[in-house]
């Protein structure tokens, strides 16, 4: 599959001449990749997590957002590529539009696959085909351990056991973008 079939879905569901999202563009993968956790208020809120992989953001909605919690697994549903240019997307998506709704860039950051250091390494790629994802956040407002794991039922998006691990609700205490310190009325 060529770069630019990876966001075949992305583009087939956005009209560029009414969407202000940034156009379907595949790029070569960073030596520090990036992650993205994107507030969005659309149908209904929720938030999407994206990681770098192979030049394109693989995503997955996340309905009640991400924890701190170990103890915590969100249900974490796969979506359709998007390009690197969406890590720094903040804006308004017009009503009628696919995802329609505000979205803001609540986290961001880079990340190490903790997979790449195993016994039997494996590549992103690999991680992602497998269904075990693990990586180290380096973002703005959550950092350490987390997993994205597929079972029988989907993806399940938590944090893992490390020093970073708290109880505490990072969604209610941090809720405006890393990247503007807006709010969604504010991008709105």
């Amino acid at each position: 599959m060529t770069d630019e079939d990876k966001l075949n879905q992305y583009r087939a569901k956005r009209d560029f001449q009414r969407t202000s999202e940034p156009p379907p563009k595949a790029e070569t993968t960073s030596d520090k990749p990036v992650f993205v956790i994107q507030k969005h208020d659309a149908s209904r809120l929720h938030y999407d997590f994206r990681l770098e992989i192979d030049g394109v953001l693989k995503s997955w909605a996340v309905p009640k957002g991400p924890s701190l919690d170990p103890q915590i697994k969100h249900l974490a549903v796969p979506t359709e590529d998007h390009p690197m240019a969406y890590a720094n997307f903040e804006g308004t998506i017009p009503k009628g539009e696919y995802g329609g709704g505000t979205v803001m860039v609540w986290d961001f950051g880079s990340y190490q696959n903790i997979q790449a250091t195993k016994e039997k390494p494996l590549s992103m790629t690999e991680a992602f085909q497998a269904g075990r994802i693990e990586v180290f956040l380096q973002g703005k407002k959550l950092k350490g351990l987390f997993a994205l794991i597929r079972t029988a039922r989907g993806w399940l998006f938590f944090k893992m056991k490390d020093e970073y691990a708290e109880t505490r609700d990072i969604l209610t205490e941090a809720p405006t973008s890393a990247l503007t310190g807006r709010s969604l009325e504010e991008i709105t």
